[in-house]
């Protein structure tokens, strides 16, 4: 994981932006990605019910893992890729510890394999 403000460097691999909106003030040169996989981001509602408040941190990870579980394929996809590839989340948000990506990359660490 690396905030998209930080330079991007080899190391990185795939960088993969995870956020339902573009950062502010980057070009998307600055920001050197792969992809931009909005959809793995919290759902417009989600994000503004959320709007980063640490108190509100236990709800939206029970929500948002509410929403990644209609996409487990799609993440179990993305979990096999970086067992053999180095992927790193880019993500927008200051707070490291309450942020999506984090919660997101904890999501597919844990998911169980098979169908």
């Amino acid at each position: 994981m690396k905030r998209a403000y930080e330079p991007a460097a080899p190391s990185d691999g795939r960088r993969i932006l995870v956020e339902r909106l573009w950062p502010r003030g980057l070009t998307k040169a600055a920001v050197a990605l792969d992809a931009w996989r909005k959809e793995l981001a919290p759902s417009p509602e989600l994000r503004t019910w959320f709007a980063h408040d640490p108190t509100k941190w236990d709800d939206f990870c029970a929500r948002y893992r509410a929403e990644l579980g209609l996409r487990v394929d799609e993440l179990r996809a993305l979990r096999d890729d970086a067992r053999t590839e180095t992927i790193t989340f880019v993500y927008a948000a200051r707070d490291e510890q309450h942020n999506s990506a984090r919660l997101l990359k904890e999501f597919i660490e844990q998911l169980p394999d098979g169908p």
